[in-house]
């Protein structure tokens, strides 16, 4: 959970730095694969990013059914990308993979098998989710996910804020109304 944590802050401050960097997944850069514990350097995003927005629709266009998680990871083979749960139309769970610079899909694993619960059904979806987690808390969605908290459903969704700390925000999946601001800190 740490390593995830600090992951997505990593992640998050070179998204709202806008720094650059030399990392070339496509063989250019130095992209060491020994480095998946999380204490690998600062991962460089050069042009444009993909919000939590765009890897949503992609992962929708790509897997038509309901997003219930989307998470901006740092990948060793693929780079920086968005990692989605799909619970699709087919009745099948799908692992998602979104490449973060250009929205491009990097792979889909169907799993038939997968006994995961069933997303119960709420008016709010992961859009409205986040579009309200940003309203309460400015800066940039890294991790938003559908969870049961108390029998009730619940969008947890962490946000960097322009403060550069971490805010983790409970989104409620039937008025989208934010409580449970526990964040502001860098882990």
């Amino acid at each position: 959970m740490q390593r995830n944590i600090a992951v997505i802050a990593l992640t998050a401050a070179v998204l709202i730095g806008g720094l650059a960097g030399c990392s070339d997944k496509n063989g250019g850069g130095d992209n060491d694969s020994d480095s998946g514990r999380g204490d690998s350097a600062p991962v460089s995003v050069t042009g444009d990013s993909v919000t939590v927005d765009d890897a949503v629709a992609a992962a929708l266009k790509a897997v038509p059914g309901r997003v219930t998680e989307a998470e901006l990871e740092d990948d060793d083979s693929d780079g920086l990308v968005w990692e989605l749960d799909v619970y699709g139309s087919d009745k099948v769970w799908h692992d998602v993979k979104i490449d973060a610079d250009d929205a491009k899909v990097l792979s889909d694993r169907g799993d038939a098998n997968n006994r995961r619960p069933v997303p119960g059904s709420s008016p709010v979806s992961v859009i409205d989710a986040v579009e309200a987690a940003r309203k309460a808390e400015p800066g940039t969605v890294t991790s938003v996910d559908l969870d049961a908290d108390e029998n009730t459903l619940v969008w947890d969704v962490v946000v960097r804020g322009k403060d550069g700390g971490n805010h983790e925000l409970d989104v409620d999946a039937e008025t989208a109304e934010v409580s449970g601001n526990h964040g502001g800190d860098d882990n």
